[in-house]
């Protein structure tokens, strides 16, 4: 390495993590760049809310998942080699097994990850809900205009109408998503 290329490679370098530094408000439908969220729940009011796609697939340990009609259910998009998402990965756990009682369903959707990394990590985890293997990104895809394509960690919460009641960018903190999954399971 010469002391001509040090620069040459600095600006590369400069623009590759520039690239995965989006945001929510520049994401289009093509758009692959990774989305930073602040793991923040917006509650959207019931007259914004719009019907969620339907949601059903493989999950990672070889059975099936899906969102249940009539229940409130928490869409989790992740993947085991995200570090958010194992830092937000207990704050699931609680809220799932404290909101359980109340009939609220958590589906994870494990995407852009090895199927044997998911199961090495849901084994270690023991998150307590079954997660839809999508290494393609389908089911997220299906979310288009909700979820950017390249957010992750993302959390949605599907009210009993099967609308899109709340989404949360980023690694969620354990009030914030009790909170929400409260209001929207009492409404």
């Amino acid at each position: 390495m010469t002391a001509k290329s040090l620069p040459v490679i600095a600006a590369l370098a400069v623009t590759v993590l520039a690239g995965c530094a989006g945001n929510q408000a520049s994401s289009s439908p093509g758009d692959t760049r990774f989305v930073a969220g602040d793991g923040k729940v917006q509650v959207f009011p019931v007259a914004d809310r719009h019907k969620a796609p339907a949601v059903e697939g493989g999950t990672i340990d070889g059975g099936t998942a899906k969102l249940t009609p009539g229940k409130v259910n928490v869409l989790n998009f992740w993947a085991s080699w995200c570090a958010p998402c194992r830092a937000e990965a207990p704050a699931l756990k609680e809220v799932a097994a404290e909101t359980k009682a109340k009939g609220v369903q958590f589906v994870g959707v494990n995407f852009k990850d090895l199927q044997a990394s998911a199961q090495a990590y849901d084994r270690t985890v023991q998150i307590g809900y079954p997660s839809i293997f999508d290494k393609s990104g389908t089911v997220l895809l299906s979310f288009q205009g909700t979820v950017p394509p390249a957010a992750i960690p993302s959390t949605l919460i599907i009210d009993s109408q099967g609308r899109i009641a709340a989404r949360a960018l980023g690694a969620v903190k354990y009030k914030d998503l009790l909170d929400a999954v409260t209001k929207v399971s009492d409404e």
